[in-house]
């Protein structure tokens, strides 16, 4: 490991509701995830913000295995820690156990009402087509 390179630790004021932050540990500890082995880095990010954005490194950058994942959501270091934290175990989550994945069931019920408006939409287009032929 680099100077810049630190190990994941949950210590600490994470600017976050506490219960959330018993969620996303118990997430952990249900998966299996070894903090020690996820690597932490600030960085500096981009976008919009200007000089504050690009003077300051409170991109938080997690990489745990094959994962990476670069979070720059909000103005706070410490915010983005933890939003980076729940973002990771969300994607080992949903590679580890695809079933229980709160996130691909919410995906999965999007799609599903996505195409019922599309399904909806076409057969009102088809009965509009078909009206205007018999005029």
């Amino acid at each position: 490991m680099n100077h810049d390179t630190l190990v994941v630790k949950l210590a600490g004021d994470l600017g976050v509701a506490p219960s959330k932050l018993e969620e996303v540990k118990a997430r952990i500890e249900r998966l299996g995830i070894d903090l020690g082995a996820v690597e932490e880095r600030f960085i500096r990010g981009g976008g919009k913000g200007g000089q504050k954005i690009n003077k300051t490194a409170n991109c938080v950058q997690l990489r745990y295995r094959d994962l990476v994942v670069r979070c720059q959501r909000d103005r706070k270091r410490a915010v983005n820690r933890f939003l980076a934290l729940r973002e990771l175990v969300d994607r080992v989550e949903m590679k580890a156990s695809p079933g229980t994945s709160a996130r691909l069931v919410k995906a999965r019920k999007e799609n599903a009402s996505k195409d019922r408006v599309a399904r909806r939409a076409r057969a009102r287009h088809r009965a509009i087509g078909a009206a205007g032929e018999e005029e």
